[in-house]
């Protein structure tokens, strides 16, 4: 066996290559036109429209040269480009209704209010901070959540202790009809 290719189909030797081109195959690119001389394309026609001209680009950010010349500062430091930053995180609104039911049942504790608004801003409270933790960051008002549960319990247990206390004094009153009246 030979290291050797089969001969072609033609049986006979293979054709040479061509010849390489006169100048050894190098051809220079074309001189440029004369300056000032030559073939000059006509202008583009006027716009439609009354010969309208958009107005020129906006400079580019941070400052520096336009291509039409002319140097743009960059903008004063502390101002940010529109378009540029993060959405801030809403507040929950269950949070804010349990911190002002919160308050309203320990201002009117003495009502005994806060024997209806204290679980009710406790329960809200509650579910707001559960919402909030599974936001992923979406939400915040953890802070208003915890204070209006702190205060719907401290309004429940002031209004139920007040409430003792006045049944406990001796406040009571017993009718027993118009007999009473009459004597």
């Amino acid at each position: 066996m030979s290291d050797l290719p089969p001969p072609p189909p033609g049986g006979g030797t293979p054709t040479p290559p061509p010849p390489p081109p006169p100048g050894g195959g190098f051809n220079p690119p074309p001189p440029p036109p004369p300056p000032g001389g030559g073939f000059n394309p006509p202008p583009p026609p006027p716009p439609p429209g009354g010969g309208f001209n958009p107005p020129p680009p906006p400079p580019p950010p941070g400052g520096g040269y336009t291509p039409g010349g002319g140097y743009v500062p960059p903008a004063p430091m502390g101002y940010m480009q529109g378009g540029v930053g993060y959405a801030q995180p809403r507040t929950d609104g269950l949070a804010i209704a349990s911190l002002i039911v919160g308050i309203v049942g320990v201002v009117c504790f003495f009502l005994c209010l806060g024997i209806v608004a204290g679980p009710t801003a406790a329960i809200m409270g509650f579910v707001s901070r559960q919402r909030i933790a599974s936001s992923g960051g979406m939400l915040s008002g953890g802070g208003m959540a915890l204070a209006g549960l702190i205060l719907g319990v401290v309004g429940f247990i002031a209004s139920v202790i007040t409430f003792f206390v006045y049944i406990l004094s001796g406040h009571t009153t017993t009718t027993t009809g118009l007999a009473t009246l009459f004597q």
